[in-house]
């Protein structure tokens, strides 16, 4: 079944043994980004060195435009025949945003809502970055319906780390 992983750093290895994914999205900060995993194809690997910040000017390497374009062309080369892993620190804010990014975009327009709660079904404690989300929205033209489909999702849980969550691009 075609999915999208979302996972923490410290589950990255044991994801990619146990999904077998074909491709793979590692959103840190540049100073912690990692090598591609052993084995895995570096040109499958997408490297988006970024700060989890939801203001651009509260620090250093904000989530810009110019990583969710990156994103979106890498994620449009999945042909989905196995999984698509997605992590970044803790797998709750940087990763979930580019999930639910990639979810719009694969299911289309008008199912932003849709698509953010079952993201809160699956994974309590998601909390998209919501920078990362904005540029989202505006890259694929959704006319501020992605931040507004947020709102909808309700508090997360409070967590330190999340679990490795599947989402599939059917029967959400």
């Amino acid at each position: 079944m075609p999915r999208l992983l979302v996972a923490p750093l410290s589950s990255l290895a044991d994801a990619i043994t146990a999904h077998q994914p074909s491709h793979l999205v590692s959103l840190l900060s540049p100073e912690h980004m990692i090598e591609t995993p052993a084995g895995f194809p570096q040109a499958l690997h997408l490297k988006l060195g970024v700060n989890d910040i939801v203001d651009p000017a509260a620090g250093t390497a904000p989530p810009a435009r110019e990583h969710i374009d990156s994103l979106l062309a890498f994620a449009r080369t999945w042909d989905a025949k196995q999984p698509l892993l997605i992590h970044c620190w803790a797998g709750i804010s940087r990763s979930m945003a580019s999930a639910y990014t990639i979810l719009c975009d694969r299911l289309g327009p008008g199912r932003e809502i849709e698509i953010a709660k079952a993201i809160r079904a699956r994974a309590p404690h998601a909390q998209p970055n919501r920078l990362l989300v904005i540029h989202a929205d505006e890259a694929l033209g959704r006319g501020g319906r992605m931040i507004w489909a947020l709102n909808s999702m309700g508090p997360a849980v409070l967590v330190e780390e999340g679990v490795t969550t599947t989402f599939p691009l059917e029967g959400l």
